[in-house]
């Protein structure tokens, strides 16, 4: 029996052509950060203000490019409130990003035992 990710020497996605599934699911959430804002974007839909204090360490510049990309791939939903300053904007996960809630967890299950068995967990104010 052909794994489905077998089934094509190349898979294609927005005219985007990967060498496997594992390339696509990398190209959309890989890097330093997607999958962190996308993790944070899982238990509800944020401000851009709330994502950058539950992510301390990112730079603006970088949380904005990558909300962009996000939002261009299909994953996260850019919504604003009023149409003159100060306008409200909410992210939120798409159905499709919502799609990628297990991927996330299984992630975070991964790293949380790494940690465990061999690093440890510290406050911000101990670094």
């Amino acid at each position: 029996m052909t794994k489905t990710e077998c089934v094509g020497d190349y898979v294609r996605l927005k005219g985007k052509t990967y060498p496997c599934t594992v390339s696509l699911t990398m190209d959309l959430i890989g890097g330093k950060w997607k999958a962190v804002v996308l993790y944070h974007l899982k238990g509800g839909p944020k401000r851009y203000n709330e994502l950058r204090k539950e992510m301390p360490s990112i730079t603006e510049m970088t949380l904005s490019l990558q909300l962009k990309q996000l939002e261009k791939d299909g994953l996260v939903l850019r919504k604003v409130y009023g149409k003159k300053p100060p306008i409200k904007v909410i992210y939120s996960l798409t159905d499709f990003g919502e799609g990628f809630i297990p991927v996330l967890e299984a992630i975070t299950n991964c790293g949380n035992h790494v940690v465990s068995a061999y690093g440890e967990f510290i406050k911000s104010d101990c670094v």
